[in-house]
């Protein structure tokens, strides 16, 4: 199975769900690490990953950080509006993520990587 985690080396969260898929995944697994804070993100990829996750785009946002709220985001109810302020802002983003390619989900807490591998 091959792994996507979308990473932040300086959350914890985001090392334990890491750790747990590699010890998951086994010597032969491959996990692509991405650390989009540093690479980015575009609108067709957080827009896979939310087709992949379902529901309301929030629930991939921290909406907690400084700039959700200078931004307005409460307010706004249009999804596509949303993916495009987490591609412009990747701090919105909630981590860890992961996914197989198929499916999705936010890694929080981190036992839920366990739960994806399977």
């Amino acid at each position: 199975m091959s792994l996507k985690i979308y990473h932040n080396p300086r959350c914890s969260k985001s090392r334990q769900a890491l750790a747990i898929l590699a010890e998951g995944a086994g010597p032969g697994g491959d996990i692509e690490i991405i650390e989009y804070l540093k690479t980015g993100l575009d609108i067709k990829t957080l827009a896979d990953l939310h087709d992949k996750i379902g529901g309301d785009v929030r629930a991939m946002m921290r909406t907690g950080e400084t700039v959700y709220k200078e931004l307005g985001l409460k307010e706004v109810g249009d999804s596509a509006a949303l993916l495009a302020a987490i591609a412009e802002h990747p701090i919105l983003l909630e981590r860890p993520l992961v996914t197989d390619g198929k499916r999705a989900v936010i890694c929080r807490p981190p036992e839920l990587a366990a739960a994806f591998l399977g």
